[in-house]
């Protein structure tokens, strides 16, 4: 019987004896007779491409004798030995499409029959990549996907000896937020969530010679770069010259709902010394911007400046002064709070550090700090494990915002009581983004690294002990020892590996507590936000990581503090907590203006568009409004079509749309003659109103 397997294994010969259905009947049938294959190629289940030479078809077909029949013809039967391997190579056939049910099953959501053959499973996958497969078996691209280039379309193979879909020139299939590490390149087209509304392609997804995912956006000095906030493809950042055609056809939306457009003022707008910079210069700004009906301007109230010196001693000089310059120009107000350093990360171009007073505590007691596996304090923001501890002069962290969003609350209710003050963002953590700084540049992290876990500070790691206590698994009460470094890949840990310990007894208990704390810590800050806030509009700024997005395990998204592997949705829980104290989200994929184009990105199996539309669905299905932001410079008129596409989606069936929008940021090359026509047009655009220069 080896000997047999043997030679099944290594024959090319055998392959010619089935076509490309995987049969279902009992083995006996094939005793019936010989099936006659006229294809010299053939696709199989085990992905070979059984192809013969003539001479090797001869010897096969005459290993058959002829016999005489009824009729006076003759039929070929083949002999005893024939028969043996026709059942093993059938055995293993079926071994191998069971497998491949199951995991579609089980990662992708494929709603396939118990026994399901090989058609059901290349009708699965061509309707995930766009394709239109009537009950017949005819097959053609859908209307959104355009017309196909004629001829240079490889043929595709699926192997069972390899984990991943070999890469075309007509974009691949890839699972739902799953994809082999070890593929050399990526690219997305469609991804097919339960319940979720995906979008069809725009026209300003498309080029006159290259069709990538997204439109690209030009940032400072021409590179070309993908807007990462609102589902841009993360593999078109590699060194491609990509020809943006000037004369697509535009969409007209006029009549249009209103979208709010705010702009985010300089961050170093206000100096250390609680100074408004350049008086003269930001009225001037504020008046163009006003010209052109922007809805208003956000800005940052930095904790480092207003209380620098000693707690609960409060300077808001500067910000005075600039509110009334705001409401002199009849504009609204976004108010940041932020609770978190600014310096460091790419695009920050002043130093804002933590209050004095918080920094001489933790130089005593470093502690209050987040802290890796090796140690490294990050000082950037307050870990979440002091919100309950009396270490800051007496008083917990939750009770120190609390306590300056107070004191804001109170010195400037003139423009609550008018309306100027149109929203507050609360700071829930680094970047005034609710996550966990996984991923920080200044302790070497570079893209697409997983990022490490953020919970060695003795407070985080006495909940950790005390929840695994709670569970009865005391020996639970660590952090995960094979996650690997910042600069990991998924498959090089043992962790976040496909089938790693992330699934596992342990991995389970952990990423609910980590998790967890991170919705815990939102749920309080945002509990006094709503006391101190009643009646004014609050918002949470949540980060998307799209990098390995495409992998089981979703490696960035865990170390960020989202529970959001293949089989569960990390959103829904954070949702429900917005939803619960009527919170706006603002979303944005951030990290990515991070980017060294340098730097092969296809390896990082990066999804934006998938992550964006998962976390909006999630959001919108509860009703929880909206907002966003560009995370790169845009100042084209593709780009800008770009935004405005993802901001009204023509085809959600229910109308959804953002609740309003910022622009980053109020530059001097924002302000130059052609740039700042471009953005005067985009927001006519973006309040419903008709432009004159629509391209047909």
């Amino acid at each position: 019987m080896a000997a047999e397997m043997q030679r099944f294994v290594t024959s090319e010969d055998d392959d010619e004896e089935m076509g490309m259905d995987v049969k279902e009947e009992d083995d006996e049938d094939d005793d019936d007779g010989e099936k006659n294959i006229e294809s010299p190629a053939m696709l199989g289940v085990d992905g070979g491409l059984a192809a013969s030479s003539s001479n090797n078809r001869f010897v096969h077909h005459q290993q058959y004798q002829e016999q005489p029949t009824p009729q006076g013809g003759s039929r070929r039967c083949r002999p005893q030995e024939e028969k043996e391997r026709t059942k093993l190579r059938e055995r293993q056939r079926r071994a191998i499409t069971a497998k491949i049910l199951a995991g579609l099953r089980r990662h992708g959501n494929y709603n396939l029959r118990v026994r399901a053959d090989i058609n059901d499973v290349i009708a699965a996958l061509a309707r995930e990549a766009g394709w239109v497969v009537l009950p017949d078996g005819t097959t053609f691209p859908s209307r959104s996907q355009g017309a196909r280039p004629v001829g240079g379309t490889c043929s595709t193979v699926v192997t069972s000896s390899s984990s991943h879909i070999p890469t075309q020139q007509t974009p691949p299939i890839s699972l739902r937020g799953i994809s082999s590490p070890y593929q050399n390149t990526v690219e997305y087209n469609a991804c097919q969530m339960k319940s979720v509304f995906v979008p069809t392609s725009s026209p300003y997804d498309e080029s006159s010679s290259i069709r990538t995912n997204s439109s690209p956006l030009l940032g400072d000095g021409g590179d070309v770069h993908n807007d990462p906030l609102l589902g841009g493809s993360i593999d078109s950042l590699d060194n491609k010259q990509v020809d943006i055609s000037t004369k697509l056809q535009e969409r007209d939306f006029a009549g249009t709902p209103y979208v709010p457009v705010y702009v985010m003022l300089p961050l170093g707008i206000i100096n250390m010394k609680c100074e408004l910079v350049d008086s003269d210069g930001i009225i001037k700004q504020l008046r163009v911007l006003k010209s052109i009906n922007v809805d208003g301007v956000m800005v940052d109230c930095w904790w480092g400046i207003v209380e620098a010196h000693v707690p609960q001693e409060y300077n808001w000089n500067g910000y005075k002064r600039l509110f009334q310059i705001v409401r002199e120009i009849k504009l609204k107000l976004q108010v940041v709070m932020s609770f978190h350093e600014c310096g460091g990360n790419i695009g920050d171009d002043v130093c804002i550090p933590l209050p004095n007073w918080v920094a001489e505590i933790g130089r005593s007691n470093p502690d209050i700090y987040f802290t890796d596996r090796a140690g490294r304090r990050n000082p950037e923001c307050l870990s979440w494990g002091i919100d309950k501890e009396r270490v800051l002069r007496g008083r917990t962290a939750v009770e120190v915002y609390f306590d300056y969003m107070r004191s804001f609350r109170a010195e400037f209710d003139e423009f609550f009581e008018d309306g100027m003050i149109s929203m507050i963002e609360v700071g829930l953590g680094p970047c005034g983004e609710l996550r966990y700084p996984s991923y920080p540049v200044k302790h070497g992290w570079r893209y697409p690294g997983v990022g490490e876990f953020q919970c060695y500070d003795q407070y985080m790691l006495n909940s950790l002990r005390k929840a695994a206590e709670n569970r009865g698994h005391s020996f639970w009460a660590r952090g995960p020892d094979n996650a690997g470094s910042y600069n990991s890949c998924p498959h090089e840990t043992g962790f976040f590996c496909d089938g790693g310990d992330y699934d596992g007894y342990y991995g389970r208990f952990f990423l609910n507590w980590y998790s967890q704390v991170l919705i815990e810590h939102g749920d309080r800050v945002l509990s006094l936000a709503n006391l101190v806030f009643e009646g004014t509009c609050i918002a949470v700024k949540l980060s998307g990581t799209p990098w390995w997005y495409k992998t089981a395990s979703h490696a960035t998204e865990l170390t960020s503090g989202f529970y959001n592997s293949c089989n569960r949705d990390g959103y829904a829980a954070i949702v429900a907590m917005l939803k619960k104290h009527g919170v706006i989200l603002n979303f944005t994929c951030a990290g990515m203006s991070m980017l060294n184009q340098n730097v092969d990105f296809s390896e990082a199996l990066a999804d934006p568009e998938g992550l964006t539309w998962q976390v909006l669905n999630t959001a919108w299905d509860v009703c929880v409004p909206v907002a966003s932001e560009n995370a790169l410079p845009c100042h084209d008129r593709e780009g800008y079509n770009y935004l405005s596409e993802k901001a009204k989606p023509t085809n959600d069936p229910d109308g959804r749309h953002l609740f309003s929008f910022t622009y980053l940021r109020l530059r001097p090359l924002l302000m130059e003659r052609h740039n700042f026509l471009e953005f005067e047009r985009f927001v006519k655009r973006m309040h419903g109103e008709a432009v004159l220069d629509i391209l047909a």
